[in-house]
């Protein structure tokens, strides 16, 4: 007996395919994979890629050699649709000709292109950070004492929406 080891990309292990013969079809290796998981074929489709070479099997009759180990991936029934959605990054000075993002064109930046943008945006000395509020969940009412500015150390949001600090840090 032949086998051919698969695992879901969210998995960590591997599951066997045994099979008569030197190889499996890529159509024979999906139908045994959506049986052995009882999984429905009309809700979603399964890419075939090999674990080594990262090779995606796209044609149902290639074969995949025994001993083989491949990652199975679920994708919608229909096939992953390319979108046409365009990300823009708003910021506060004008954009030069040099450095306009995608205010013309229709291609969506790389994520190195965003993190660049992004930095250059928020790389502002004047700019203060936000401070961050936290909740006062937890602790009991008796041990907190309203404030009335958000600002002071220590301040949290208590749940009926008003300010307060522990009273061991008053």
């Amino acid at each position: 007996m032949s086998c051919v080891h698969y695992k879901f990309s969210s998995k960590l292990n591997y599951d066997t395919v045994t099979f008569n013969g030197l190889h499996i079809s890529l159509y024979d290796l999906k139908r045994q994979i959506i049986s052995r998981e009882k999984l429905k074929a009309a809700n979603c489709a399964l890419q075939i890629t090999n674990a080594q070479t990262k090779e995606e099997y796209t044609d149902d009759n290639a074969l995949i050699p025994r001993n083989s180990s491949v990652i199975v991936r679920r994708i919608p029934a229909g096939g992953v649709k390319a979108t046409s959605k365009t990300y823009v990054i708003s910021r506060s000075e004008p954009v030069s000709a040099s450095s306009k993002a995608t205010d013309d064109s229709s291609a969506p930046l790389s994520l190195a292109q965003l993190i660049k943008v992004y930095l250059y945006s928020h790389q502002d000395k004047n700019v203060e950070p936000v401070p961050r509020i936290k909740k006062s969940t937890g602790i009991p009412r008796s041990f907190m004492m309203e404030v009335k500015d958000p600002t002071t150390k220590g301040a949290m949001l208590t749940s009926t929406g008003k300010y307060a600090i522990p009273t061991i840090s008053a």
